[in-house]
């Protein structure tokens, strides 16, 4: 198991990398070739996004004595995740008013506040997604959970049917024998 989470870390330092390097030459790119990097930065930033939660579901599955230190591992990938989606913002943020600029031919100083307030109210439209969506997985596990358990429950049933029943059968023939051994004693 921590072979797999292992992996999935190799991955996301790979790809942390990466769109470290991207992110920091997003401003000093042609705006074609800024289109494109951006496109590329959200598409690797939702791999990054998947590795967290392929860990997070490793993490889950570790026997509980080990799963302290990857806990830890998890939470400072979750902040590093996140410094890299603020500064992907401001990069787009900077994007983004240049296109303006460029469309618009103003400065834009007074929709920046507005700009930037909108990004923040999106990313926590999307915290909060990704919470539900946690949320929800959570559920669908501990609905197989009761389900499985329901099912054992309704085994344990029918064994303890079994055995009473072969207790009133084992009683019954008791009685018979009894009575026998009670005529015999009497002739």
């Amino acid at each position: 198991m921590s072979s797999d989470f292992e992996g999935y870390e190799q991955d996301f330092a790979v790809l942390t990398a990466e769109i470290t390097g991207k992110i920091s030459r997003v401003p000093r790119l042609p705006p074609d070739e800024k289109k494109q990097m951006v496109a590329n930065v959200e598409k690797q930033l939702e791999e990054a996004r998947e590795l967290l939660e392929q860990m997070d579901l490793e993490v889950r599955e570790i026997p509980p004595q080990s799963r302290g230190m990857y806990s830890n591992r998890m939470r400072s990938y979750k902040q590093e995740m996140g410094k890299l989606e603020t500064d992907f913002k401001r990069s787009r943020i900077a994007y983004s008013d240049e296109v303006r600029n460029e469309l618009l031919g103003d400065d834009g100083n007074s929709s920046e506040n507005q700009r930037a307030h909108l990004l923040d109210n999106t990313e926590r439209l999307e915290r909060s997604s990704r919470r539900l969506e946690a949320g929800y997985q959570i559920a669908v596990e501990t609905e197989q959970i009761g389900q499985e358990m329901l099912e054992n429950l309704s085994h344990d049933r029918e064994k303890i049917q079994r055995a009473r029943e072969r207790l009133r059968e084992t009683d019954a023939n008791l009685g018979k024998s009894s009575r026998i051994l009670t005529g015999m004693l009497r002739r």
